[in-house]
């Protein structure tokens, strides 16, 4: 599902609710600058659809087009689907739509398979390649030699091989004491 901000969503659910889908009146606390920004993100996204106003059956009027006509505010199958909700027909344009549907799939569909995200290795010559090359030597690393060899302090080495080694980079570094070295740090060997 989609994410969205608890005031789209309040849109959307107010909208799905009504038989012509109209997204119309906004929350009374959306007023302004803040609904423009709002609505301007949901038709972006395509989940609202700009709509000629039957100004006739009074419907609300989100902005006059100058020419006397109106634009009210129509929540689309993909807005519906944002909150969770499935269509029954599959028009993706609703009654009295301005635009035609178009050929060209959803902002949100993928058109191709996305590559795997590249792994990270560290850069050659930096603090973190020394601590790493430091954990795979055979006898590991105590966090005072860490600390002599990079400079850091000692809760800056603990901090990089528990946020840069292990989540970061998926390394897994273990721990065990050892008789007159204290608490010894290694990676496995690859």
């Amino acid at each position: 599902m989609t994410k969205l901000s608890d005031t789209q969503a309040i849109i959307l659910s107010a909208a799905a609710q009504r038989a012509d889908r109209i997204a119309l009146p906004l929350p009374d606390s959306l007023r302004g600058g803040a609904a423009t920004k709002v609505v301007g993100a949901m038709l972006a996204k395509g989940f609202l659809q700009e709509v000629d106003a039957d100004m006739r059956k009074g419907e609300p009027v989100w902005r006059e087009t100058g020419d006397g006509h109106g634009v009210t505010l129509v929540a689309t199958d993909a807005g519906l689907a944002a909150i969770g909700i499935e269509t029954e027909d599959a028009n993706p344009a609703p009654a009295g739509a301005t635009d035609a549907p178009s050929e060209e799939p959803a902002p949100d569909t993928p058109t191709e398979p996305k590559a795997a995200p590249k792994a990270r290795t560290p850069r050659g010559g930096t603090k973190q390649a020394t601590l790493i090359a430091m954990l795979c030597a055979p006898e590991g690393a105590t966090i005072e030699e860490i600390m002599a060899a990079t400079g850091w302090q000692a809760h800056t080495v603990r901090g990089a091989m528990a946020g840069a080694l292990k989540k970061k980079l998926g390394l897994e570094v273990t721990s065990e004491k050892v008789e007159d070295r204290g608490r010894v740090y290694k990676l496995p060997a690859a």
